[in-house]
């Protein structure tokens, strides 16, 4: 049986404090309520770090430049109807002010706290790396 990949980039946006942004997602959503880092389909044409940079737009409403993404790890799950491909990118950079766009509560956490907070199952095993790298 073939089940379909989706592949999907996020990022972990770290403050001047070595703090990680979480976003909870919202009611109506799959998995609503989980925290994750933000993030989004890659389109049919696009680059993971374009969709990145616009994902982080819409729903944060900040501007990332590409140079200021630099790829850390994967997560690569198996859910029941699809497997998921999923790029994380760090990100110490951007314009504006980070903001829930999309009715998405959001949280800065320490690295050690992240694993506090209920996530995906694609999401978990990257926590490791962000505590290793912070």
């Amino acid at each position: 049986m073939s089940v379909k990949t989706v592949l999907v980039a996020a990022c972990a946006l770290i403050d001047s404090d070595g703090r990680v942004l979480l976003a909870q997602r919202p009611e109506g959503k799959m998995m609503a309520g989980l925290w994750e880092f933000p993030g989004g389909k890659v389109e049919a044409g696009e680059r993971p770090e374009e969709s990145l940079i616009r994902e982080l737009n819409e729903e944060l409403g900040i501007v990332v430049k590409e140079e200021c993404l630099a790829p850390l790890t994967f997560a690569s799950h198996v859910y029941s109807d699809f497997h998921l491909l999923m790029p994380l990118y760090v990100c110490r950079r951007w314009e504006g002010f980070v903001q829930g766009r999309e009715n998405q509560r959001l949280k800065w956490v320490r690295p050690t706290e992240l694993r506090s907070y209920p996530m995906p199952p694609a999401d978990e095993p990257l926590i490791s790396h962000l505590v290793t790298l912070l």
